[in-house]
């Protein structure tokens, strides 16, 4: 029987050595910044009841499950993303602990939608939250740790921006214009492709999907396509309500500049999130080039952790994907040459000397070095080869004489360079 051959499913990565150290690269600068912050990393299980999230997190997310009967009868799904599990964990403790709750993860995620740059069916993701904060500056708090995530990976204020916008605020301006309380989920749902649709067919469905007419539509599409806040229309800017709002998100921008960020923020009412929970400031990171997907999306969910039994706090985190970041960074040329790095490489000359070896690298592994050897019986050529393979900084000689002797001959391998040691002067 011929051997069979076993393809790599579409849509997911293998990760040998060198594609896993820029995974490596990436989820290690997003913990360092997560600590700098004063979060605390959790973790929960990738297969979550699927209840979790055909009521909480929309349509767009229910219809891109990898959902099935499990042996027990069960519903489940391996998890499109992490913050129903977090409402859920915090659903069942949040009462004895103290606020606010600041909380990351890194989990991996599983979505089945079609393949694409910067979209896979998987990828690991950044997940960042605070739990239990009403006010802006935890909004302001959230935006910065993701701002800071991407400076730490060599990002500029040229690379990216911050573009946010206050879900709570556009569902007022709708009101303002007489969109129906039953229309609003649509028309954001609608508002949402805005950017990856043309205005004109974003128009359109306004009309045909929700019901609008051609004038109201054109005043709805107006206030998502509106260049700033000054430039709403005068009617709505009137409104008690939508002035107390723009005030309030006015305090927000101004926070993260008064941090030194503002470079990096942009105001755009386009941007909505298309997740049903979101209830306030919500902002999307993007390339400046415009050539990639968001790079991470996040805002405020006050009601989630009450819809899956927990209490009612507020919350608001973010995610971002490593995916489109890889893209990113590779594009940018910041993503770090994979080199194999090794402390020690212990060469013997003949057998006799294999015991010694093995005592000299065991010490040097317990004193926290890394260290190799062949494995094999092999020429004392085919060793350095190996070792220079293995990028050894410097490779431990041990022959007869310097058995003999209790020591061994130490080569810098980048400078060549040659000295007689004993094993106290490198633990």
């Amino acid at each position: 029987m011929a051997n069979s051959v076993f393809p790599r499913l579409p849509g997911f990565r293998d990760f040998p050595p060198e594609e896993f150290a820029l995974r490596a690269h990436i989820c290690e600068a997003w913990r360092r910044v997560a600590h700098r912050y004063g979060f605390l990393e959790y973790d929960g299980p990738p297969l979550e009841p699927i209840e979790l999230y055909v009521q909480k997190s929309g349509d767009e997310i229910v219809n891109q499950l990898y959902s099935f009967t499990d042996k027990g009868d069960r519903e489940v799904s391996l998890r499109p993303e992490m913050t129903p599990s977090l409402a859920r964990i915090l659903g069942a403790r949040s009462r004895g602990m103290s606020k606010p709750i600041r909380w990351f993860s890194l989990p991996q995620l599983f979505r089945y939608e079609r393949q694409q740059r910067g979209r896979l069916k998987e990828h690991f993701q950044w997940n960042v939250d605070v739990v239990g904060e009403a006010g802006l500056a935890a909004d302001a708090e959230i935006l910065a740790v993701a701002i800071d995530g991407l400076r730490e990976l060599g990002l500029t204020s040229e690379d990216f921006v911050a573009r946010v916008s206050d879900r709570g605020l556009v569902q007022i301006l709708l009101e303002v214009l007489g969109v129906p309380e039953g229309a609003v989920a649509g028309t954001l749902a609608i508002a949402d492709k805005l950017g990856r649709t043309p205005e004109a067919a974003v128009q359109e469905k306004l009309v045909t999907d929700v019901g609008f007419s051609d004038d109201l539509a054109k005043q709805v599409l107006a206030v998502f396509l509106a260049p700033s806040l000054e430039d709403l229309d005068a009617h709505v800017l009137s409104d008690s309500r939508v002035s107390e709002r723009i005030t309030s998100f006015r305090e927000f921008v101004a926070r993260l500049g008064t941090m030194g960020l503002g470079e990096y923020v942009e105001v755009d009412l386009k941007i909505v999130r298309g997740l049903a929970y979101y209830t306030g400031v919500v902002f999307e990171l993007f390339d400046r080039k415009g050539e990639l997907r968001a790079i991470c999306g996040g805002g405020r969910y006050d009601r989630l952790l009450e819809l899956v039994g927990g209490e009612p706090l507020p919350a608001t985190g973010f995610g971002m994907g490593d995916v489109v970041l890889g893209e990113l960074l590779a594009d940018r040329g910041l993503v770090p040459t994979f080199q194999r790095e090794l402390d020690y490489f212990v060469v013997v000359v003949s057998a006799q000397e294999r015991p010694e070896a093995l005592r000299i690298a065991q010490a040097l592994r317990e004193s926290g070095k890394s260290v190799a050897y062949s494995l094999r019986d092999q020429s004392l050529l085919k060793q350095m080869k190996v070792a220079g393979r293995e990028g050894a900084s410097v490779v431990l000689i041990i022959g007869p004489g310097e058995l003999e002797r209790g020591c061994f001959i130490a080569r810098d391998m980048t400078s060549g360079e040659e000295r007689e040691v004993v094993l106290s002067d490198l633990v």
